[in-house]
């Protein structure tokens, strides 16, 4: 329907000039010119309408590019988002397999540096107590041949002393000297009988010769007196003075008993005195008690973390499982190289061979697979499904017997176990239970607390500002300085909003740790009572179970004025920490870029 001007309705509403107007006669001045008409009225309509539609078109069609544009503008920035989050994931990813992996082998370099070590005390040990046996082995000998060498000495004095005073007794001629230093003179004249009715006899003869007291007289003319008329002649002897002599058998059995006793005595020190040290060094000759075979029944034996080789001998000798911890060391010292010893339950046997024992410790399929690993910064649902899966034990009962915080020691505030089952390498026997189990790592975040110094006031914030240093650091040096951060942004007078802006917390409100970033809506989401981005100061809870660089982050934050960080190279690990946004922005470009140059 095409709307007439009103001029042409009648009336006194004229859209054109009239005659009478002034416009009216410069128009006839120009020749005259006459309303239009109908049909051009809808020519311009027509225009005016197709002029109005094709604005609409292009309107529409600007708003349709915009609108594509939006759209792959939001479809490249999820895109690159997922990216990142990807990259990160494999970045934190083989992070964290780097640490297992070189936490590994830290362990083992310490267990061998522990298992040489002690293997050199061991022989070092052995190598003085043998050298001590030594010792008193050559005092024991040096002692025995003093005292044989003193008792021969003795005896030969009294045996000369005897054969002195024996011939005394039958006459011979007294001398000054002591009888054992009388020389022997071929030719000596001397009286044979007692009594002195024999003739001296002849010098140079054979029969004479003081060598042969003894030697019969067959040249005497006279009779050979008998051992009667002997022991006569020496009863009636006298000496120089007419007095009789004293006889002298007694005194020679005399002599003879006191050298007895002191041979008795010598013994008897010996015995006393000596016996424990020579049977110790014989001992150290005998091999070590030891056990034959594989054994018998079954023994779960444990290794507990820090054990060394003579620890573990010690404890398998108490348990019945070998004969010595001798036997066992010994077996572990000929081996080469030394053998390494994990932690864990093992199955063994009752007596058993050291060497059967070594061997059945060192086979992996022995051990007890009730060890598992907590890392840093782990969510305490994963933690205990970890360690569900290794002891066998439901994951019903273990979160059952975390369920009362209070019971378990937490702090008042706490309303779960988040932030108190400490990251560590864990092993547990068969039987264990889930109360064992969650206790036992509780109790582990309170030694780690203690050993820090933390108080037990201060226990509740410590772990949460723990939590979120090994939730949002990269490495033990970036862990200090994120304390710093959250500290700086927590005073008012430094960072008025109070805000900490953590992706982490919002994670965590939201169950997700599947991912890195956050979403617009997510950050401005204030019913997450774990969004930072909306809600000031720390989160209600702890994020994660921190290890002891964390709290230890905590308890003393690095010096400096930082209130942003952010990672500007996923391979490296680098983080740029700034004071001032206008330095955060230029950092999160240099990360924009590193994400360019490596996509």
């Amino acid at each position: 329907m095409t709307q007439l001007p009103p001029g042409r309705h009648g009336g006194t509403d004229q859209p054109y000039p009239s005659a009478t107007q002034p416009g009216a006669a410069q128009a006839g001045a120009r020749g005259g010119s006459a309303p239009p008409s109908r049909r051009e009225l809808r020519e311009l309509e027509q225009q005016r309408a197709a002029a109005a539609e094709a604005e609409r078109r292009r309107i529409a069609e600007l708003e349709e590019r915009r609108a594509e544009a939006e759209w792959r503008a939001e479809q490249e920035r999820q895109a690159e988002a997922e990216w990142r989050a990807e990259q990160e994931r494999q970045a934190e990813a083989e992070w964290r397999a780097e640490q297992e992996r070189q936490a590994e082998a830290e362990w083992r370099a310490e267990q061998e540096r522990q298992a040489e070590a002690e293997w050199r005390a061991e022989q070092e040990r052995q190598a003085q107590a043998e050298w001590r046996a030594e010792q008193e082995r050559q005092a024991e000998a040096e002692w025995r041949a003093e005292q044989e060498r003193q008792a021969q000495a003795e005896w030969r004095a009294e045996q000369e002393r005897l054969a002195h005073e024996q011939r005394a007794a039958r006459g011979a001629v007294p001398d000054e000297r002591a009888p054992w230093e009388e020389p022997v003179v071929e030719g000596e004249e001397r009286v044979r009988a007692a009594d002195g009715r024999r003739p001296a006899a002849r010098q140079g003869d054979p029969a004479t010769d003081a060598s042969d007291l003894f030697a019969p007289w067959d040249d005497d003319p006279a009779p050979r007196p008998s051992r009667a008329d002997r022991r006569a002649a020496a009863a009636d002897e006298v000496d120089e003075h007419g007095r009789p002599r004293r006889r002298r058998g007694r005194r020679a059995m005399g002599c003879l008993v006191a050298l007895l006793v002191l041979v008795a005595i010598g013994a008897g020190a010996w015995f006393f005195f000596l016996q424990a040290p020579v049977a110790a060094f014989l001992e150290r000759f005998e091999p070590p008690a030891d056990y034959s075979g594989s054994g018998s029944g079954e023994v779960v034996f444990m290794i507990n973390e820090g054990d060394g080789g003579v620890t573990i001998a010690s404890n398998l000798e108490d348990e019945g499982v070998v004969a010595s911890a001798e036997a066992f060391i010994d077996e572990v010292t000929s081996r080469s190289p030394h053998p390494t010893f994990y932690p864990g339950a093992y199955r063994l046997a009752s007596e058993m061979s050291a060497k059967s024992a070594l061997d059945a410790l060192l086979d992996p399929a022995n051990k007890l697979e009730n060890t598992f690993v907590i890392q840093e910064g782990l969510w305490a649902r994963d933690a205990l499904a970890a360690a569900s899966a290794a002891t066998g034990i439901p994951l019903e009962e273990l979160q059952a017997a975390a369920a009362d915080p209070q019971a378990l020691g937490l702090p008042a505030q706490a309303t779960s176990v988040e932030g108190f089952l400490f990251p560590a390498t864990y092993t547990f026997p068969p039987d264990v239970t889930a109360q064992q189990v969650v206790k036992t790592l509780v109790d582990r975040t309170f030694q780690a607390l203690d050993e820090a110094g933390v108080p037990a006031e201060q226990r509740w914030e410590t772990i949460v500002v723990a939590s979120l240093i090994e939730r949002e650091s990269g490495s033990e040096e970036d862990s200090y300085k994120v304390s710093r951060v959250i500290k700086n942004r927590l005073d008012p007078a430094l960072f008025e909003s109070g805000l900490l802006q953590f992706d982490s917390t919002v994670h965590y409100g939201l169950g997700d740790d599947s991912t890195v970033e956050t979403s617009d809506a997510e950050r401005a989401d204030a019913s997450n009572p774990y969004n930072t981005y909306v809600h000031p100061g720390l989160p209600p809870g702890p994020i994660g179970n921190p290890g002891d660089v964390a709290i230890d982050a905590a308890l003393h934050p690095a010096d400096g004025p930082w209130l942003y960080f952010v990672t500007v190279n996923l391979e490296t690990g680098e983080t740029v920490f700034s004071a001032t946004l206008e330095e955060h922005e230029a950092a999160v470009q240099r990360f924009l870029q590193y994400l360019e140059d490596n996509g």
